[in-house]
C-alpha cells in the first residue's frame, strides 16, 4: 500500500504544478533513439491536463557537469512530447530565471511547459535551497513522477518539497507498489536473477534477496567473481579481486539458494568477431580468454529454476549483450520470463533495454524505468525522492 499522497489526492484545477519527470533519454544529434521514459510519464501528464492543471515539467538529461551544454538540451524532448500528447508543448531555454518564470506565469490550465535541463545548474545536484526555492516558485504544487532519480536527494526531487505541497505521479506510485509488494509480501516460489558487471554494486541486494527469495541466480560479469571465489581459473575474465572474499562469504551464506553458471561462453578478445568456445566452470577459462556470456547448460539450469515460480525479479544482463555473439544468455532468459506464468519484474537499466530490444516488454508484468533506484529499493534503502513527499 502506497502511503504517500498521489495526484488523485490533490485538487489540481486551475493550479500550476511543477512536475519532476525522468526524460533522461538517449539523444544523438538531436534525435531520440528510445522514448520509453517520455511515454512512461504520459498517464500522469494527461490526467493532470484533464484535471485542469497547468504543468511545468522539469528533468535532467545526461551529465552536463553543472553547466549549459547544447548536446544535453531538452529541446528535442519537448518536440517529441508535443507529438505524443498531440498538443503544443512550450519550452523555456533555462530551468529557472526570467524566461522560465515568464513562461510559467503565462501558462493556462491544460497547457504544458518543459523547462531546460536541471543539471545545467551545479546547484541541482548539491540540493541547494536557493535554487530549489527558485524552481519551486514556478508553481503552486509539486508532483514527483521520476522514479529513475528517486534515489538522489537533488533540488528538483527533494529540495522543492520544502517549499511546495508534494505528491507522487502514477509512474512513481506504480514502481513503488510493484517493487514494494515484491519485497514486503513476495509470492513463493520467488526467484531473483542478478547479472551485470560488478558484484561490488550489488552486495546489499544479494544479501537482502538471499533473505527473501527461494532461489538467486547469478550471471553476467558478477558471476566471474563468485566463480573465482570457488577457486576456478577465470583467464582474462572481469573479476573483482577485492570482492572475492565478500563473494566467498555470500556463497557460504547462500548455500543451495545461490545458483551460479556451470558453463560459460569464452572469447579470445573483447570483440564481436573474436573466436569463441564453451567451457565448463570447473575446467575454467584458460589464459588469454575471457567469459562473456553464460553457456547453454547454465541457461537450461536457470530456465529450470524458473519453472513454477510465482514471482521473478531480474536485474542485470547475463553477458555482454550489446555484442550479438554474447547476447544469447540474456535474450533466451528474457524469452523464458515472457513465457512464465509468474509475476515478472525487470529492474530497469540494461535488463530493461534487453527486454525492449527483444520486443518482449508487453509480456512482462512490470519493467522498471529506474536501474539505480530499483537496485537501492531492492536493497531496502529509503529513496529520498519518495520519503520527501507528503504522507496520505
Amino acid at each position: 500500500m502506497f502511503k504517500k499522497k498521489t495526484i488523485r489526492d490533490i485538487d489540481l484545477k486551475g493550479k500550476r504544478a511543477l512536475v519532476r519527470v525522468d526524460f533522461n533519454v538517449p539523444i544523438k544529434d538531436g534525435v531520440i533513439s528510445d522514448d520509453t521514459r517520455i511515454r512512461a510519464a504520459l498517464p500522469t501528464i494527461r490526467y493532470m491536463i484533464e484535471q485542469g492543471a497547468a504543468c511545468v515539467l522539469c528533468s535532467h538529461l545526461g551529465r552536463p557537469k553543472g553547466k549549459a551544454s547544447p548536446e544535453f538540451s531538452l529541446k528535442p524532448v519537448a518536440a517529441r512530447l508535443s507529438e505524443l500528447l498531440d498538443m503544443p508543448v512550450a519550452f523555456a531555454i533555462d530551468t529557472v530565471g526570467p524566461e522560465a518564470k515568464s513562461a510559467a506565469a503565462k501558462l493556462q490550465p491544460g497547457e504544458v511547459l518543459l523547462v531546460e535541463n536541471t543539471r545545467f545548474h551545479a546547484e541541482e545536484k548539491q540540493n541547494d535551497p536557493v535554487f530549489a526555492k527558485e524552481l519551486a516558485s514556478l508553481a503552486e504544487t509539486f508532483v514527483n513522477d521520476a522514479f529513475g532519480t528517486a534515489h538522489r536527494a537533488h533540488a528538483s526531487t527533494v529540495g522543492v518539497t520544502e517549499f511546495l505541497p508534494a505528491a507522487a505521479g502514477f509512474l512513481l506510485e506504480k514502481e513503488i507498489e510493484y517493487l514494494g509488494d515484491a519485497l514486503d509480501e513476495p509470492a513463493h516460489p520467488f526467484v531473483a536473477i542478478l547479472g551485470g558487471a560488478k558484484i561490488s554494486d550489488k552486495i546489499g541486494v544479494v544479501e537482502r534477496l538471499l533473505e527473501k527469495a527461494d532461489q538467486l541466480l547469478i550471471g553476467g560479469g558478477m558471476a566471474n567473481t563468485f566463480l573465482a571465489a570457488k577457486g576456478y581459473t577465470m583467464g582474462e575474465s572481469l573479476v573483482e579481486g577485492d570482492a572475492i572474499e565478500t563473494a566467498a562469504a555470500l556463497l557460504k551464506q547462500g548455500g543451495e539458494k545461490l545458483l551460479l553458471p556451470v558453463d560459460l561462453v569464452a572469447a579470445d578478445a573483447f570483440s564481436a568477431d573474436a573466436a569463441t568456445k564453451v567451457c565448463t566452470a570447473e575446467e575454467g577459462v584458460e589464459a588469454g580468454w575471457r567469459a562473456l556470456d553464460i553457456g547453454p547448460e547454465s541457461l537450461d539450469a536457470f530456465r529450470a529454476a524458473l519453472q513454477g515460480a510465482r514471482l521473478v525479479v531480474w536485474n542485470g544482463p547475463m553477458g555482454v549483450f550489446e555484442m550479438d555473439p554474447f547476447a544469447v544468455g540474456t535474450y533466451k532468459l528474457a524469452e523464458a520470463l515472457a513465457e512464465s506464468d509468474a509475476v515478472t519484474i525487470i529492474g530497469g537499466g540494461d535488463s530493461a533495454a534487453a527486454i525492449r530490444k527483444a520486443g518482449l516488454e508487453d509480456r512482462i508484468s512490470h519493467v522498471s524505468t529506474g536501474g539505480g533506484a530499483s537496485l537501492e529499493f531492492l536493497e531496502g534503502k529509503t529513496l529520498p525522492g519518495v520519503a520527501a513527499l507528503d504522507d496520505r
